[in-house]
């Protein structure tokens, strides 16, 4: 049986003796074990953290810069071992795997530009022989949760900027897909990063708290979902910690009645169903504006849904895979059982979806509801699976009313050849992140990442420049340089520039 270790520099893992099954989703089988961490495993990797980081600090940003071009350069030429790789223990298919490396990817390009954007601002004779400047320092040692959905490109959003920005960095990835994080770790170090600037750290609950807990770790930066979202944020700023908590999601799209419907069904079949519905960034629900919309929605929903091909991670011409482990597989046939019990009207069960050849696969069938209503549990929470509840809405401000309303408020999109109405919907709508005939609003990498109410706590976004104020700190220096001259007598005001 394979064994998943720690990526601690001089150090090897596994003395706590406890670890979790990795799972094959496609088939049921555990096909590793990953160890998980202990408090002496954090320690380690916080003493190697602590040695390497101010020489990594004080090295010029075009040096880290170059690093980052390298492992830019060696995720390209890895990308297919590492889409397999993910696939293998999340479920998603390849080519997803591939878009999960990629995005990661972008936001390395980005911080590959360190250089530029981490420059301080400066006033020339801010008062009489006076300057004022500014400058942006790495905090010190940053960590990072992240989910089991996007095992590449979370950890990457994450440790790019806060490396780039000269601090260290110690992942605790989540321990269902661990694997692809070791990998991420190997790559940077042959990039030719410093050993123990990027280090794995593996674990549960246990080593969350360890890592919320210890005072040498500056900031944590969290995905998840928005209960231990909350949990982290409260516990980490408790310890005097800065910290970016992204939590869940339900996301809407608003169909108007003049949407390019052909569009439309097509852009939410991917949104809603791709990955398994295993994004924060998915689409599970969809709003029609009027009976006339919904009724034609529906029609074209049903026969593209059961066109829908769900297979094994590694078949081309699957459009989504197993999801994670049974225990979600259980998780999203009960909220289906529950929408059904609410009153909804399962349109499409997915429930009992077998795979010839892998019946003890992670499969879950498409499913669809229609009539769900805003009242209603299964509507309320976040599912995470391959379900797409519609919700009418009889007006454009009924229908702006459900994701403002909602507790969440990840991301949103409107479907409709109406100018007027997106610009208003864009503006009015109370949610982080919106596309406009666009189902996954998720911003590029040089823009920032974040929702608003229990989708994120902080006060800061994920990667682009939000991502480089969250991993650095200001220093503002005022200076004069003496003349010579008799300095006068003491001041016991405070300082004016006037």
């Amino acid at each position: 049986m394979r064994i998943i270790d720690h990526r601690i520099a001089g150090h090897s893992g596994g003395a706590g003796g406890r670890q979790s099954d990795v799972f094959d989703p496609n088939t049921g089988e555990v096909q590793a074990k990953v160890n998980l961490g202990t408090q002496a495993d954090l320690e380690a990797a916080i003493a190697k953290a602590q040695e390497v980081q101010p020489k990594w600090a004080a090295t010029n940003p075009q040096r880290r810069s170059r690093v980052m071009f390298k492992f830019k350069q060696l995720l390209e030429d890895n990308m297919q071992e590492l889409a397999e790789l993910l696939a293998s223990e999340h479920g998603k298919v390849v080519d997803d795997a591939k878009g999960d490396v990629q995005r990661g990817l972008e936001v390395i390009e980005f911080a590959a530009g360190i250089p530029h954007a981490q420059k301080g601002e400066y006033t020339y004779g801010a008062g009489p022989g006076i300057d004022v400047y500014s400058m942006r320092q790495p905090l010190g040692i940053g960590a990072g949760i992240t989910p089991f959905n996007f095992p590449a490109m979370i950890p990457m959003w994450m440790f790019g900027m806060a490396i780039a920005c000269g601090n260290a960095f110690i992942l605790k990835p989540s321990e269902r897909d661990p694997s692809v994080p070791n990998r991420l770790a190997e790559l940077f170090l042959e990039a030719g990063a410093p050993e123990g600037l990027l280090q794995v750290v593996h674990g549960d609950k246990e080593m969350v708290d360890a890592i919320l807990d210890h005072p040498a770790i500056a900031a944590v930066s969290f995905v998840g979902s928005s209960d231990i979202a909350h949990y982290v944020y409260n516990r980490g700023v408790a310890a005097g910690k800065r910290v970016q908590a992204m939590g869940g999601a339900k996301n809407h799209g608003i169909i108007m009645p003049d949407a390019d419907m052909d569009q439309a069904v097509n852009d939410l079949i991917g949104a809603a169903y791709g990955s398994a519905g295993e994004r924060c960034m998915a689409l599970p629900v969809v709003v029609p504006v009027g009976e006339k919309t919904a009724e034609e929605l529906r029609e074209r929903l049903i026969k593209a849904v059961n066109a829908l091909r769900p297979g094994v991670s590694t078949d081309p011409d699957a459009q989504y895979g197993p999801v994670v482990t049974a225990q979600h597989k259980q998780k999203i046939e009960n909220w289906i059982q529950t929408g059904v019990d609410e009153g909804a009207e399962l349109v499409i069960d997915g429930r009992g979806f077998k795979l010839q050849g892998h019946e003890n696969g992670f499969f879950v069938g498409p499913s669809l509801f229609d009539h769900v209503t805003p009242e209603m549990e299964s509507y309320k929470e976040e599912i995470f699976g391959p379900v797409l509840q519609m919700v009418r809405a009889n007006s454009f401000e009924e229908a702006l009313e459900l994701p403002s309303k909602h507790q969440y408020g990840n991301g949103v999109a409107i479907f409709t050849r109406n100018g007027h109405a997106a610009r208003e919907f864009a503006q009015r709508v109370n949610v982080g992140m919106v596309g406009i005939n666009v189902p996954i609003p998720v911003p590029v990498s040089y823009h920032s990442f974040g929702g608003w109410k229990r989708s994120g706590f902080g006060d800061h976004d994920q990667y682009g420049m939000e991502g480089l104020r969250f991993w650095t700190k200001v220093k503002k220096v005022t200076q004069r340089w003496p003349d010579g001259g008799a300095s006068g007598d003491s001041a016991f005001v405070i300082p004016t520039m006037g």
